[in-house]
């Protein structure tokens, strides 16, 4: 359970940087002044920090395995997938509204930087997402 967590957390993270990467190269940070983007700096850098840090728990939890680290790991997954729930719902509100404008006529300042995010990267990050935290919890339960 322990390494399989920790191989989905590192899938899940690689997506997550690619989305990231995707987000700030379509201009996702200059489209906060402009209200474009959805997505509050806050939040989209939260989840990353959350994320990361719970990663690196659990990776001294799986060298040391000491249980108060695996449920710290998960006590910190939890504000990570609610932020994580919070972009995806408002993603889906972008790409629904979005879906009839022409992104090669379109500006970059009018589509929202989350529009450019590929339907089964956010699919797959979520799905592999949901996994992690089960095994988490699991690993935590010394299932």
């Amino acid at each position: 359970m322990t390494v399989a967590a920790l191989i989905t957390w590192l899938i899940t993270a690689l997506g997550g940087f690619y989305l990231l990467g995707t987000w700030l190269s379509r201009g996702g940070i200059r489209q906060q002044q402009a209200r474009t983007s959805r997505f509050p700096a806050p939040v989209i850098f939260g989840h990353f920090l959350l994320a990361a840090a719970g990663l690196i728990v659990w990776i001294v939890y799986v060298v040391a395995d000491t249980k108060a680290l695996a449920w710290a790991a998960f006590v910190i997954l939890l504000p990570v997938a609610l932020l994580g729930f919070t972009m995806f719902f408002r993603w889906i509100g972008v790409y629904r509204a979005t879906q009839a404008v022409v992104p090669a006529v379109a500006s970059t300042d009018v589509v929202p930087a989350e529009r450019h995010l590929p339907v089964p990267v956010v699919l797959a990050h979520g799905a592999l997402a949901a996994t992690t935290l089960v095994l988490v919890l699991l690993a935590a339960l010394g299932v």
